[in-house]
């Protein structure tokens, strides 16, 4: 159980890249799975669970598909929550704010960090759509392949990086009789929606 943690002295992408770090050495697998939640022009939800792969000051990155149901809601709304869990911590972090592309320099420098079996799974699965069955996927990872073979596999178009841009982070940490610490920093949008440098930070009840 979390005790004593103090908030206030630290700017939140620092105070998130240390909980990251301690989530690293305590959580088993992917540490850094995060759930995204989107909304379509209807405004209706969906949320599934995605790997965050950069944070800087700009905001929390992830890769995917263009063409799945998360990409096409973001050409429709771009805008989107985060919500980290780390279990073993007792601790959880909720980012929200508006999406950006991430530039192709960056987005072909991950995926070329990427294992090969990987960058191949991006050019076979259609994602999001229906499919027959398993073997017309592994049919389509064999057709890929081949293709490629032992060449370079470059990036699909399609296969982009999504940059969530900050708006609000809150920072929750588990305290005794469900008496939580509860943490928000919030930075105003200026003009024409482009967010401020400063981070208001408020305590909130549990």
């Amino acid at each position: 159980m979390n005790e004593n943690i103090t908030f206030e002295d630290k700017k939140p992408i620092d105070l998130f890249r240390q909980w990251l770090t301690e989530a690293e050495g305590k959580e088993p697998v992917n540490p850094n799975a995060m759930a995204l939640a989107t909304a379509d022009s209807r405004g209706r939800p969906c949320v599934r669970m995605v790997l965050l792969k950069g944070i800087d000051e700009r905001g929390f990155v992830f890769y995917t598909n263009s063409e799945s149901r998360k990409g096409l809601e973001l050409a429709e709304n771009a805008y989107a929550s985060l919500c980290f869990y780390w279990k073993s911590l007792g601790r959880e972090v909720g980012i929200d704010g508006p999406v950006e592309k991430v530039s192709l320099e960056e987005a072909d420098g991950y995926y070329d960090s990427r294992a090969r079996g990987s960058q191949i799974g991006a050019w076979a699965s259609k994602q999001s759509r229906p499919m027959a069955g398993r073997f017309e996927l592994e049919k389509r990872v064999a057709q890929f392949t081949a293709k490629f073979h032992v060449g370079k596999v470059p990036r699909p178009e399609f296969w982009e990086g999504y940059r969530v841009k900050p708006e609000r982070i809150e920072f929750w940490a588990e305290r005794r009789f469900r008496l939580h610490d509860r943490i928000v920093y919030i930075r105003e949008v200026e003009s024409e929606g482009v967010s401020g440098s400063e981070w208001e930070v408020q305590r909130l009840f549990p």
